[in-house]
């Protein structure tokens, strides 16, 4: 035996990046945090783990049916997989499977290599991650109401604030809404998450989805207009809402209905005046010359995208001048590399990013790594507030991992996740989704002829 094989004998060899092999991909289904959160393990020969996501609402499925094609992979060669992986993603959730599996072979590379994820994508442009705070209320829409919930995230440090503004507010307002005589009615008893809120039992949650899908239109062919009578109660919930909080914070709105883009225009010039930091999502995101149309009538800033997969899908947007923040989600956009690209594409625009996340732990931090490498970042959603047990699911961050309204990253290798609490794991599993971190060994030679060219 040579010297350089004894000193082997006496180091951790889980440094030999290239002997990694992926042996396996399992899953667990939590709820609550802050909605229904699909876990995803990917073990390797060396006992490395990588921890990915699925995201909320999305299902295992999609991840597992790449399970076939990693097998047997270095899971250090990331982009040569997500490339073999990205024709099985589509847009919306579709994308949670490769999206999730990219996210956990970036963590598995820097807990190999030793270094933490930013550092991969080109060290950090600054020391901490700005995150803004979504906030509900329950019972009838009041501002006042909403201005104290607010006032309570200022409280916490935070520095940036998002509330729903849209129509599902005027339900009980009289005279507030003009559509085609009955169809609101059929809305709001379709129990349509856009009008009732978000309630039940996944399947009775899809259930109501697809029972309403026959009937169901979007945005611009609803035929939904807001009256004067809505448009006055509008602007006096925004006037409201700033009373308590303040004219410095800024506050970003989003959930405004099915609505078309003539209503948008109304809704933002009424409450300009407060200084709204961005509109999001106010009509499909495909709809670019709709976008572009929206933001040069107004000058509240105007942000989408969340649904988008790729950073291609998300040109049309920055080249017709629609948008002045882009809004992916990492779990969406096809992971940590692809959010990147969606940064430095928009960054030649001129356009900010903020990053959607709804999310466990691994995407929040999965989508800290990302931006705190993104010269063009604005702020990162931070959505379980209110769900005191969200810190406890994994251990090896900093905790609180939001603290006064930051994340403060270390230099931990990975995305800075040690393991996962199966303790909490389990307390707060999904009910109607049974087992732990279960076998998939029926995935592992599913395959099919999924390439894009022949």
């Amino acid at each position: 035996m040579n010297q350089y094989d004894r000193a082997l004998e006496h180091v951790n060899t889980n440094s030999r990046p290239s002997d990694l092999r992926i042996t396996d991909m399992r899953f667990a289904d939590i709820a609550g945090a802050p909605m229904h959160c699909i876990l995803m393990k990917i073990e390797t020969n060396q006992g490395l783990t990588g921890f990915g996501e699925v995201r909320d609402w999305s299902c295992r499925d999609y991840a597992l049916m790449l399970k076939s094609r990693l097998l047997g992979e270095n899971p250090c060669e990331i982009d040569k997989l997500f490339r073999r992986i990205k024709p099985l993603g589509t847009m919306s959730r579709g994308a949670g499977g490769v999206s999730a599996v990219e996210v956990a072979l970036w963590d598995i590379a820097g807990k190999a290599y030793g270094v933490p994820v930013y550092q991969m994508l080109g060290g950090k442009h600054r020391d901490r991650v700005r995150m803004y705070c979504d906030t509900d209320i329950d019972g009838r829409p009041d501002g006042k109401r909403m201005g104290e919930a607010l006032k309570k995230r200022m409280d916490k440090g935070f520095t940036l604030l998002k509330m729903d503004l849209g129509i599902d507010l005027l339900r009980h307002v009289p005279g507030a809404l003009c559509a085609p005589l009955g169809f609101l009615d059929d809305l709001y008893s379709s129990g349509h998450e856009d009008f009732a809120g978000y309630f039940g039992s996944v399947e009775e949650r899809y259930a109501r989805n697809r029972r309403i899908s026959h009937q169901y239109v979007q945005h611009p062919f609803t035929g939904i207009q807001i009256t004067e009578a809505g448009l006055d109660w509008m602007e006096q919930y925004c006037a409201d809402v700033r009373s308590v909080i303040g004219p410095e914070i800024p506050l970003a709105i989003d959930h405004l209905g099915h609505i078309g883009v003539n209503e948008c225009i109304k809704l933002a010039r009424r409450i300009e005046k407060f200084n709204i930091a961005w509109m999001e999502d106010a009509v499909p995101w495909q709809y670019s010359e709709q976008y572009k149309r929206l933001q040069e009538a107004v000058s509240i800033p105007v942000c989408t995208g969340e649904d988008i997969y790729l950073h291609e899908n998300f040109k049309p947007l920055l080249e017709s001048g629609g948008v002045s923040v882009i809004h992916p989600d990492l779990l969406t956009a096809g992971g940590i590399l692809e959010t990147k690209k969606i940064s430095d594409l928009a960054g030649e625009y001129g356009v900010a990013m903020a990053i959607h996340m709804a999310e466990s732990p691994i995407a929040c931090l999965a989508a800290a790594h990302t931006a705190i490498a993104c010269d063009n970042f604005l702020a990162l959603e931070y959505h379980s507030n209110d769900v005191p047990w969200w810190d406890d699911l994994v251990s090896g961050p900093m905790k609180p991992i939001v603290n006064h309204g930051f994340i403060n990253l270390t230099d931990a290798p990975g995305l800075g996740i040690e393991s996962l609490n199966d303790d909490v794991i389990r307390e707060h599993r999904h009910p109607e989704i049974p087992g732990l971190w279960e076998p998939t060994a029926e995935w592992d030679t599913r395959y099919v002829h999924d390439r894009t060219w022949s």
